[in-house]
């Protein structure tokens, strides 16, 4: 059992968005795990979960992404889309 915890390390100017506490907070305060970021301003970081719908819904209807039939496999054999 460690004695001591280990905070997260951050620099002022770095927001994130708590997925826990559904909070903004400068320099990560929560765990990892619970957060999204980092954003370079309070406001991108309160509009994450608006950034990160968007996103998903331009890889859910991105046709790189979705398989050709049952076989499972895609014109590019389940990789998904090719590296840039």
């Amino acid at each position: 059992m460690a004695l001591f915890r280990k905070r997260a390390a951050g620099r002022p100017g770095e927001w994130y968005y708590c997925l826990e506490h559904g909070t903004v907070e400068e320099g990560p305060q929560c765990p990892a795990r619970n957060r999204l970021g980092p954003y370079p301003s309070r406001q991108e970081a309160e509009n994450a979960m608006n950034t990160a719908a968007e996103r998903n819904q331009s890889w859910e209807n991105d046709p790189r992404w979705h398989d050709k039939g049952e076989g499972g496999e895609g014109d590019d054999g389940g990789k998904g889309p090719a590296a840039a």
